[in-house]
């Protein structure tokens, strides 16, 4: 097997970055850096080099990675790749992430949701979590395992708390392509009108960091807990080299309220306080 050099690795990633990433002066930056550092090393490629050609990409884009397989022998790809679809069963034997669902003698409702599953298959378990917090005091939504998943997800999700009028959440920017995501009309009545809370942590990644920003962004929740990562770019998994597999950029989300995102920055808590002990300090606040 020919060895990769981390020279031709940046090369091959440089390549699909120029060729997804919507044409601007953040692409720019970062094919400049990571062709500048990397781009004339001839050394084999390594775990410890995967890992630094990320994080030399985080400051341009967040979801940057690199994951090296020793053992691998497929070629890089030509073709940009999509995402394996889970198995129907994998996600009904996890709950569609939904990990935990509680009401407190205090009248707070708490939901964990640690994933955001394809909605098709999610949708029976995040509505009965947040059924029955009809008629609790408070909703306190916890994200700070979410590491990501389905943006239509994100917008079922937040149709419980944002009304039961449609409201659009965002734009997701593709190099030749706009994407609008909106939350779905709901059976006048439905959709909940408590107070509600949201916990961030280093845990919460991606579409979990959607979820939280964009309630936040529409002043609906009071956001808990310590920053987010910061990745808001959505991602296609595309092999590099035969023990070189990368997430690759290749769209941003535009957040409808703000004009923005949290790309570098972060979900910032409206009331900071260690992951640890954001659920307690959001029912200190309740």
């Amino acid at each position: 097997m020919t060895i990769s050099t981390v020279g031709s690795v940046v090369g091959r990633l440089v390549g699909w970055l120029s060729e997804l990433m919507p044409d601007d002066d953040r692409r720019d930056a970062l094919v400049a850096e990571l062709s500048g550092r990397f781009g004339g090393s001839g050394a084999p490629v390594t775990a410890a080099d995967c890992d630094a050609i990320a994080r030399a990409a985080w400051p341009f884009s967040r979801h940057v990675a690199l994951i090296f397989e020793p053992d691998g022998t497929s070629p890089a790809d030509v073709v940009a790749g999509s995402w394996p679809p889970v198995a129907p069963e994998v996600i009904r034997g996890r709950a569609a992430f939904v990990s935990g669902v509680s009401r407190l003698d205090c009248g707070t409702g708490v939901v964990r949701i640690d994933g955001l599953d394809p909605i098709g298959l999610a949708q029976p378990y995040v509505d009965a979590a947040f059924g029955l917090f009809r008629g609790a005091r408070r909703v306190v939504l916890d994200l700070r395992r979410n590491g990501g998943g389905e943006p239509a997800t994100v917008a079922w999700i937040a149709g419980w708390l944002l009304g039961d009028r449609s409201v659009k959440l965002s734009d997701v920017v593709d190099r030749g392509s706009v994407r609008s995501w909106w939350t779905p009309e709901r059976p006048r009545g439905t959709a909940l009108l408590q107070d509600a809370y949201v916990l961030v942590g280093p845990g919460t990644f991606s579409s979990g960091e959607a979820l939280a920003y964009h309630l936040q962004a529409h002043a609906r929740v009071t956001v808990v807990g310590s920053t987010t990562p910061g990745a808001a770019d959505h991602v296609l998994p595309i092999r590099l080299a035969p023990t070189v597999l990368a997430h690759v950029p290749h769209a941003h989300v535009v957040d409808a309220v703000t004009g923005a995102n949290w790309e570098g920055t972060g979900v910032v808590p409206d009331v900071a306080c260690p992951p640890g002990q954001a659920l307690d300090t959001a029912l200190a606040l309740a």
